[in-house]
């Protein structure tokens, strides 16, 4: 699983609607593609337990609380119901629970439920090439090429790579790899939605990809650079595990915000 396609798929839907919303302006024409929000499975949401603190569905257990950059913290998780080797993400912002996601032990984007836009989306089984975390591990490289689906109906297509570079760092204690990847976002006619590429990371223990930095450019030609790298992880009995207060970066999403609300 690419966290880039993951996290980054809202972008997706949330730049088509910024682009529908000028669509009142005269500006840009596009079709409404966001829908109703769908409605996710009881078993599925987590709890907010006492003040700030999270705690995973029943039959789930808490892996790790990451602390990341660009005002963000990650629950990574996993759930005795799931098949061997599914792991689970609950993301949230200075706002709240944001977005969940769950990805398999090759670490292919499975499901992903946005709670700002209500847009669910999920993996469609048939796929020319998969991601494939093991090949990524056996061969420093890993190409894949598939297709999600949303709630909405919207088909997206996602081609990309995944290379590790050689490099390790350790970030609070924890030893990474650092991968580069490049990533383009089509839609079901063949037009290009978005184009990122950027270095992330993956650590073995864990199973799977953390952020980094990255560049995007969408079909309207706006850049964006962010910056999801972790800065501290909290284990079991750790200070810090299970909070959802995120540390790093708010002042700058703030205004960040404001900049976005203000092309509206």
């Amino acid at each position: 699983m690419h966290k880039a396609y993951t996290t980054r798929t809202q972008a997706v839907h949330r730049a088509k609607a910024i682009a529908i919303t000028r669509q009142k302006n005269g500006s840009v024409t596009l079709p409404l593609l966001l829908g109703a929000a769908a409605i996710v499975a009881a078993t599925l949401i987590p709890q907010i337990t006492r003040a700030g603190t999270f705690s995973p569905p029943q039959g789930c257990t808490l892996t790790v609380t990451v602390q990341n950059r660009s005002c963000t913290v990650s629950q990574f998780y996993q759930c005795s119901h799931d098949a061997a080797g599914d792991q689970r993400t609950a993301i949230f912002d200075k706002d709240g629970l944001t977005y969940e996601s769950r990805i398999d032990a090759e670490t292919r984007w499975m499901e992903s439920y946005s709670h700002r836009t209500g847009i669910k989306d999920r993996l469609i089984a048939e796929a020319r090439d998969h991601a494939s975390y093991s090949t990524l591990l056996e061969t420093g490289m890993d190409d894949f090429d598939f297709w999600t689906e949303s709630n909405t109906g919207e088909r997206l297509h996602r081609v990309g790579q995944d290379k590790l570079t050689g490099r390790k760092v350790t970030i609070d204690g924890v030893e990474l790899e650092e991968t580069r990847f490049q990533l383009t976002t089509f839609n079901a006619a063949g037009d290009v939605l978005i184009k990122r590429s950027g270095q992330q990371y993956i650590n073995r223990d864990l199973g799977r990809f953390l952020g980094g930095t990255e560049v995007g450019t969408d079909w309207t030609g706006q850049r964006t650079e962010t910056n999801d790298s972790p800065v501290l992880f909290s284990f079991p009995d750790e200070e810090g595990y299970g909070e959802t207060t995120p540390q790093f970066d708010c002042d700058q999403m703030m205004t960040q915000l404001l900049q976005e609300r203000a092309q509206l």
